[in-house]
Formats: C-alpha cells, sequence, structure tokens
C-alpha cells in the first residue's frame, strides 16, 4: 500500500478533486473472531435512475461483504469506509474491517443496513492475513477487497457483479484503477475484458489492483478451488499477482475496463524503502508460478526489477546479475537500462521511481 493522504470521495470524474464524503453511525462490537454482523440489509431491488439498461432489470442480486483490512490509518479508513458504504449496489453489502498489528476501533461498527464489523487479524500478521480474517468472517456469496486508503466509485460493484454474473462459470472479476500522484490522475486500463493467465505472465498489470478484486467467497477459502490469499508471500508483497494467476488458471478473469477504484500514490507505504522484501516477493514469485520465466518478456520483466531493487539496496552484484538475466532474456526491456544507469550512478532509483509515478506508472 504505497499511497499517500486520501481527502474524500471519488466521484469517477477524471481530474476532480474529491470532496468530504460525509460519516457513519458508530455503535460498539466486539472484535476478534467472526461474530454477528447486525442487522442483515433488505432484498435486492431494481438499479434504479442510476444503473443503466442491462444492470437495472429485476434479479436477485447476491450479497457482497468487503474486507478493508487496515494498519494505523484511521483517517484514510475513514474515507475509504465511507465510499464502500456509498455504492449505488442493489443488493445486501456488509462491510469487515480488520485491524492489523493495531488496536481496532470499535466505534467504527455499525448495525444498520449496511453493517459494519471491527475485527483484530487473528491469522498470519499482514496485509495477506488480515484479508483471509475478513474471507472467513463472511458468509456472503460474493467477497469485495479495499485497502484503506483507497477510494471507490459509487457504481464500482454494481457493474463489477452484473459483469461477474453474466459470465458463466466465472469466478473472478476486476476493473480498472485511477491512479493519483501529486494531484494529477492517470487513468489505467488494461484493453480487454477477460484477463488470462498469458496477459498474467508477460504483465503483472498494475491496472488489476486488489482494491478492484472480487471474487465468489467460498472459491477463496481453504477448501475452494482458488484458495486464500497467500499469506507467506514476503511482506504480503505480491500476493495480489499470485492470486491473479491462481483464479486466471481456472478461467478467463472478467474484467471491467473502465477506472471505477482511485489509487492515491506516495511514498507513505510501510515497504516504500525495503528493498530486500521486494526482492524476496519477487523471487518467491517466479519460484512459485513458472508461467512468469516461461514468458521471456515476462521474465525480463521481472529481472528487470530485481536489478532495480537490488541497486537501489546497493548490492551492484546481484544488479549486475539481474541486468544480465534481462538483456538475455529481451534486450529491449527497459528496466536494464535504468538499473545500469544506477549501477554507474547517472541516477537515482528512487528518482526514476518518482519520475513514473508522475506519469501514473512505476517500476
Amino acid at each position: 500500500m504505497k499511497y499517500k493522504l486520501n481527502t474524500g470521495r471519488f466521484d469517477g470524474t477524471r481530474g476532480a478533486r474529491p470532496v468530504a464524503a460525509g460519516s457513519t453511525t458508530a455503535v460498539n462490537t466486539r472484535a476478534g473472531r467472526p461474530a454477528a454482523a447486525g442487522a442483515q440489509a433488505g432484498r435486492p431491488t431494481a438499479g434504479g435512475a442510476a444503473a443503466d439498461a442491462t444492470s437495472a432489470e429485476r434479479r436477485d442480486w447476491p450479497a457482497v461483504g468487503v474486507v478493508i483490512p487496515t494498519r494505523n490509518r484511521p483517517e484514510l479508513l475513514r474515507k475509504a469506509l465511507d465510499a464502500v458504504r456509498a455504492q449505488d449496489y442493489p443488493g445486501p453489502l456488509r462491510v469487515i474491517v480488520v485491524f492489523d498489528q493495531a488496536e481496532p476501533d470499535l466505534q467504527l461498527a455499525t448495525a444498520d443496513h449496511r453493517p459494519v464489523l471491527v475485527l483484530a487479524n487473528w491469522r498470519q500478521l499482514g496485509l495477506a492475513g488480515a484479508r483471509n480474517t475478513g474471507i472467513a468472517a463472511l458468509d456472503t456469496e460474493l467477497v469485495a477487497f479495499c485497502d484503506d486508503d483507497d477510494l471507490w466509485h459509487p457504481s464500482k460493484l454494481r457493474r463489477q457483479v452484473d459483469a461477474l454474473v453474466r459470465t458463466p462459470d466465472a469466478e473472478f472479476a476486476t476493473c480498472a484503477i485511477e491512479v493519483e500522484f501529486e494531484g494529477v490522475p492517470h487513468p489505467r486500463l488494461a484493453g480487454t475484458d477477460a484477463v488470462t493467465v498469458e496477459h498474467l505472465a508477460r504483465s503483472r498489470m498494475s491496472m488489476l489492483h486488489s482494491s478492484g478484486f472480487l471474487a465468489r467467497r467460498e472459491a477463496l477459502l481453504e477448501s475452494g478451488v482458488i484458495g486464500p490469499v497467500s499469506e507467506d508471500a514476503p511482506g504480503s508483497q505480491n500476493e495480489d499477482w499470485d492470486l491473479l494467476l491462481r483464479a486466471a488458471r481456472r478461467h478467463p478473469i472478467v474484467h471491467v475496463d473502465e477506472p471505477l477504484v482511485r489509487v492515491l500514490w506516495g511514498r507513505s507505504s510501510f515497504y516504500a524503502y525495503e528493498y530486500s522484501t521486494k526482492i524476496s516477493s519477487l523471487r518467491w514469485m517466479m519460484a512459485r508460478h513458472p508461467e512468469i520465466s516461461g514468458c521471456r518478456p515476462g521474465a525480463a520483466r521481472v529481472y528487470g526489477q530485481l536489478a532495480c531493487w537490488s541497486a537501489a539496496a546497493g548490492d551492484k552484484r546481484q544488479a549486475w546479475r539481474w541486468t544480465r538475466e534481462t538483456v538475455r532474456n529481451n534486450w529491449r526491456e527497459p528496466r536494464a537500462a535504468i538499473a545500469l544507469a544506477a549501477l554507474t550512478g547517472a541516477v537515482k532509483v528512487e528518482t526514476v521511481l518518482t519520475a513514473l509515478h508522475r506519469r501514473g506508472h512505476g517500476i
């Protein structure tokens, strides 16, 4: 989670600055292992004036549970929570906020038509364990993820659920994002409505952000056909890429190629300067998914990242090693040039990263 202060609500208008999102009524509830979430949401109704013709047709909309992991970012969390509860989704919606390595704020809990349950992470410490805690605590048909520093467009859930239920055998859905850095928004689109293993092996497809994930909840349980979020990912990094690949192996991922999530980039990540964690997580991915090393452009991209992070960490020997591997697999891979420039002292990796962020991209 590598983002700066989130100042309000994402209304989906490109370039518009967020505005205040309102507040929630709070009551206390017990944190810990799964407990009653409060009043059940009502039966689904038609989408109303905001829904398009397809979404507005009469149907029973499946119940959706939203998992928001959080750690020591109360202001960001409240804005993310407000945006989730403000969805125009016609069906039942409930939220679980999972506090990881932090004292739960019980005042966030509500028992109204869109209940909020507050829990402590009782699994492996970190983002992955927090998400799995929320998944296990839900009883909804579908589950969605939202990071505590991101904002959903009001129609995000409705658009995604509609796309998912209209695709036979589909188990997982994503959407495009809008990256905001230093106040400038950058839409990141995938250019497809179905994401395959081949797509994900060739490129991480960073527009498929975890805050845009929607899945059939049973598929993500320990006994599920996809399985839970991987808690052994170093620093809980690249666990989202891993989950996408596992989902895509079963069925192409349904993708809504519109920016329905706003992701704010900055340097406030808990792992922003932990280059050893970035390196370990990439090597973990390569060992776990042979499809990546089997795709020369995809392998070169990862080797280029390893070269850049090794150079940033001051490990010249490893940086040279990974740069050679990058060029061997794809001499056009631009990350090799970045690593070489960093190795010669011509530029710092952080300087390049900031310049890329200003264009909505990363290394």
